[in-house]
């Protein structure tokens, strides 16, 4: 990590190639799509993202519906960055975003990743069970 402070914000302003390499960074099929994914963060509710000068090193998207519920997807940080705090202030930036909403969700892709939402403050549904289609 640079001697550079970590700036944060919600400004949609990295390109294609910034958000290919963060994501495959962390090993993520959806890097491989760089030009879709480009798309999708674009056009999602709220992307709040890290940067360390010009290099993106961390990123949240949030899907809502303007009222009642926000979905956060994609919480990720360059291995590079990790440890650092990085993924706990975003998802911090997201509750503070969303505290007048019902509900904010996540659905950790893996179970090992709960812990993390936990410490912030997410509960696991008693009765809740992950489902998905994967049209690739």
């Amino acid at each position: 990590m640079s001697d550079t402070t970590i700036e944060y914000t919600d400004v949609k302003k990295f390109t294609q190639d910034q958000v290919e390499r963060l994501f495959l960074s962390v090993g993520w099929v959806s890097g491989k799509y760089p030009e879709r994914l480009h798309k999708a963060l674009l056009g999602s509710s709220t992307v709040l993202t890290a940067w360390d000068g010009e290099r993106l090193v961390g990123l949240v998207r949030v899907l809502d519906d303007g009222e009642m519920m926000a979905y956060m997807h994609y919480v990720l940080v360059d291995p590079e960055y990790q440890g650092h705090g990085i993924a706990g202030h975003l998802v911090e930036m997201v509750k503070e975003r969303y505290a007048n909403y019902f509900y904010i969700e996540v659905m950790p892709e893996e179970s090992r990743n709960a812990s993390f939402y936990q410490k912030h403050g997410f509960g696991i549904m008693p009765d809740g069970v992950a489902m998905q289609i994967c049209n690739e």
